[in-house]
């Protein structure tokens, strides 16, 4: 899960080496933590949070296959 949101947001931001993604696994609940320079946070989020949004719409349906919750926190 995490390596696809790392793939997913890698790819937007204009310095990865400063992207951080963190994971935590609860029972069945995962939290995934990203952390990016000022200039990148703009670009994950997106107008109106519409890229935001879609990372959390990719991420829960790849956890729900396997019977997971999931949440994307953007720092």
């Amino acid at each position: 899960m995490k390596e696809l949101v790392e793939f997913i947001v890698k790819s937007l931001v204009s310095k990865p080496e400063l992207l951080v993604i963190t994971s935590e696994e609860e029972g069945d609940f995962i939290k995934i933590s990203i952390k990016a320079d000022e200039e990148d946070v703009g670009k994950i989020i997106g107008k109106q949070g519409k890229i935001a949004k879609s990372i959390r719409t990719i991420a829960r349906s790849v956890a729900m296959k396997s019977g997971k919750k999931v949440a994307v926190e953007i720092n």
